[in-house]
C-alpha cells in the first residue's frame, strides 16, 4: 500500500463528532496530495464552515497522517468550495446515519 492509500485508510478513523460519521465517508475529503518528499497536504470541508469543532477535526486529521511512517510536513486545506452536500456521502454514510437515527 502506498503513503496514499495509507492516508484514506487512517482518515477513516477520523470521526465527525456531531455526525458520528468517517470523513471520508462523508466525503469531506476532497484530495489527498503527496509530494517526492512524501510531505502531505489533504484538501477537506466540513458540513457547515462555521463548525465548531473544526480544530479537533483538523487536529485530527493531522495526528492521524503523522502517525504514518515517513510522513513528513502535513497541512489541512479547508475549503468551502465546493460547498458540502449529503450527496457527497457515499452508501455506508447514509447507512450509519440511518441506523443511528434507528436508534434514537
Amino acid at each position: 500500500m502506498d503513503v496514499t492509500e495509507k492516508l484514506w485508510a487512517e482518515l477513516e478513523e477520523v470521526i465527525d463528532p456531531e455526525v458520528g460519521v468517517n470523513i471520508v465517508d462523508l466525503g469531506l475529503v476532497y484530495d489527498i496530495a503527496v509530494d517526492e518528499e512524501n510531505n502531505v497536504t489533504v484538501t477537506m470541508t466540513l458540513t457547515i464552515p462555521e463548525c465548531p469543532l473544526r480544530d479537533m477535526i483538523v487536529s485530527n486529521v493531522e495526528a492521524k497522517a503523522k502517525s504514518i511512517p515517513g510522513v513528513g510536513n502535513v497541512h489541512v486545506n479547508l475549503v468551502f468550495e465546493p460547498r458540502w452536500s449529503p450527496a457527497r456521502m457515499n452508501d455506508r454514510a447514509r447507512e450509519e446515519i440511518r441506523n443511528r437515527r434507528a436508534h434514537v
